[in-house]
């Protein structure tokens, strides 16, 4: 069973207060706990039902190094402490990674988020940056927390693979090189882009306000994803997805 000390624990991971207090969080879910146990990262404690427990023995022994508590609980416990309306395999917590800081001399793609609020936008992104293979996303400080539960579960395990960094993104810009192309309702067509050279920064603005005044002066590339129907908009996870598919393809 989930201790007490555990449970208390647990639901107050549920708060970003917390989690930046304990530096911990917490992974729910058969796939991403596995994801994590293969990740190398300290886990603090691990809380499984039986049936992981006996059908996952080859990846706990493989990550007996890292994890310094494991419990047998049930799916009830589970499903109590942790975010899940459902949950029949596992909990981790999960000591934050302690990231380098970002290099702006980087010629890669990065992706740059200003005040994107929806906790499943967020990780919907980071699975994307994942799937194309961006390793760095850079957050304004009101960008939503990487760590919260409703990120980790949307992010599919891709947060073990991609970095966020929390910074004040004009200052950052101010002293790039780099392109800088920014997400507008109006700009130019991201179908018929021609990149002087691969690499640079994608912003994407606050999915009700769009880009910032202070973020946008340091935009100088400004792109947009042609409609062909009366839609007004797009999800912003949806449009990062559309541009970063175009640009690593024109860069390729």
């Amino acid at each position: 069973m989930i201790s007490t000390k555990w449970t208390k624990l647990i639901k107050s991971l549920h708060l970003k207060k917390y989690r930046k207090f304990e530096q911990q969080f917490f992974v729910e879910g058969e796939k991403a706990v596995l994801e994590v146990l293969a990740s190398g990262w300290n886990i603090p404690a691990l809380f499984a039902t039986d049936n992981f427990l006996q059908q996952q023995q080859a990846a706990l022994q493989a990550a007996e190094h890292s994890v310094q508590l494991v419990q047998a609980c049930s799916a009830t416990e589970l499903v109590k402490v942790g975010t899940f309306s459902s949950n029949d395999a596992a909990l981790a917590v999960v000591e934050m990674p302690q990231w380098p800081l970002f290099s702006s001399n980087s010629c890669q793609w990065t992706l740059v988020l200003d005040n994107i609020n929806d906790p499943g936008n967020l990780g919907s992104i980071i699975r994307i940056a994942d799937w194309y293979g961006i390793t760095h996303i850079l957050c304004s400080p009101d960008t939503a927390d990487c760590f919260n539960p409703k990120v980790i579960a949307a992010a599919k395990g891709s947060f073990l693979r991609v970095q966020l960094h929390y910074l004040p993104l004009a200052e950052l810009l101010t002293t790039t090189r780099a392109p800088v192309y920014g997400a507008y309702l109006g700009g130019d067509n991201v179908h018929q882009l021609k990149l002087a050279k691969a690499g640079g920064y994608i912003v994407l603005g606050n999915e009700a306000n769009g880009i910032s005044a202070a973020v946008g002066q340091h935009i100088n590339h400004k792109i947009t994803i042609p409609a062909f129907g009366g839609a007004e908009s797009l999800n912003v996870g949806m449009a990062a997805a559309i541009i970063c598919d175009n640009l690593l393809r024109l860069s390729q």
